[in-house]
């Protein structure tokens, strides 16, 4: 692996602790002057997969499904590849949505805060480096290399650009607490650097400005990004690379309906049978890292992530089984709209971090949790709340001892 990342204890002491808080500093000057030296670094790897060498996701904005299909550069990037029709997020707003994606878990999280995740509380990154795989976030107009900032605003017209919130590997402290890992979040012009110099890492997370991802415009707006993003991209070797591509959205719009969302996975990891084509398995947040974890047989987080389906193409070559949503409540009486208390819940409850499932009883998979985490919470008192189900808790339905407080 070029330019080898480390893999860093999770808990770390001294100056490498206050990591997270080094570039938080959003006044212009501050931005700026920390510009001029923070560290990027561009990681590589070549890490064969069962059913992929490269994952990208992208990430899209607050829009129902039914109006991102309808898009016409979504729908023309959706028959290039499978459309996910059974694709969840899991609460509102968007911040609990994103940290899900990396963490197994939103800790109870129903606000868009400048929160802070344990240091102890492990991402897919600790699961990626621990078997060698590089990674990196692309965040447009992020102003330099692991900012940890709130928001950087664009300079000329004082619009959102960059926000913190849509970040998800800076609000943990497991990866902002680190400066190799920060110097791993980087502006969007380093993908085409990166690009470029043939320096693209195999596991990468996307995401657009306020205005391209249609949070503070429309979904035509963030379909013509989309579209005008990947669609050179699709023919270029330096980026098709067994490469399998996520477009999805971190929630829908509409509150008082089912939280489900467009999910499309194209690339040249695709079969060529599978074009064109619908799954309609019911898939969320979670499968993200699940489908991560089976392609490179990864050890899990012992959350939500070591019971979520694994995307069917990836699943075919894996082995995994794809299971229908069993619950007591049937999934289209399950909305996914309401966060239940936890770390993060601004309105109280149970404020405690629950401990991750080490047990590994009942999975459908050999996937264990990873060592490392294995170590830090063997001694834990906290409750464990995690399954081996694809079913899963909202506010409405929440783990026992963590109901919402209205």
């Amino acid at each position: 692996m070029r330019s080898a990342v480390l893999s860093l204890p999770l808990l770390t002491v001294g100056a490498a602790a206050q990591a997270e808080n080094m570039y938080t500093a959003t006044a212009t000057s501050d931005v700026y002057a920390a510009r001029a030296t923070a560290k990027t670094l561009s990681n590589t790897s070549n890490v064969k997969g069962k059913a992929f060498d490269r994952f990208a996701v992208i990430w899209l904005e607050n829009t129902d499904y039914d109006m991102a299909y309808g898009d016409e550069n979504l729908n023309w990037l959706a028959k290039k590849g499978i459309t996910l029709s059974g694709y969840h997020a899991v609460t509102h707003p968007s911040e609990p949505n994103y940290v899900s994606a990396i963490g197994g878990d939103y800790f109870g999280m129903q606000n868009d805060d400048f929160n802070q995740i344990a240091q102890n509380v492990s991402t897919v990154i600790d699961l990626l480096e621990d078997k060698g795989i590089s990674w990196a976030e692309y965040q447009e107009d992020m102003p330099f290399s692991g900012f940890s900032g709130m928001e950087w605003l664009n300079q000329e017209n004082g619009k959102n650009d960059y926000v913190r919130k849509h970040n998800p590997a800076v609000i943990y402290n497991s990866a902002a607490g680190q400066i190799d890992r920060l110097a791993s979040m980087k502006n969007l012009t380093m993908f085409y650097e990166d690009l470029k110099n043939d320096a693209l890492p195999q596991w990468m997370f996307i995401t657009p400005n306020m205005t391209s991802d249609a949070h503070d415009s429309d979904i035509q707006t963030a379909g013509a990004w989309t579209r005008n993003f990947l669609e050179p991209l699709l023919d270029d070797e330096r980026f098709m690379k067994n490469t399998l591509v996520l477009v999805t959205f971190d929630e829908n719009d509409t509150y008082q309906v089912q939280n489900r969302i467009l999910g499309i996975l194209l690339g040249d990891a695709v079969p060529a049978e599978l074009v064109g084509t619908t799954d309609g398995n019911f898939y969320n947040h979670y499968s993200e890292i699940a489908t991560v974890e089976a392609n490179w047989d990864l050890h899990t987080l012992g959350r939500f992530d070591v019971g979520a389906n694994v995307f069917k193409l990836v699943a075919d070559k894996t082995g995994d089984t794809i299971r229908a949503w069993s619950g007591e409540v049937e999934l289209s009486q399950r909305y996914f709209n309401y966060s239940y208390a936890g770390a993060f819940n601004t309105n109280g409850g149970n404020r405690r971090y629950p401990a991750p499932n080490l047990s590994g009883d009942g999975t459908t998979h050999n996937r264990t949790v990873l060592p490392g985490i294995q170590e830090l919470w063997k001694d834990s008192p906290a409750p464990v709340y995690y399954t081996t189900g694809l079913e899963i808790p909202d506010g409405l339905h929440p783990p026992s001892g963590y109901e919402p407080v209205q």
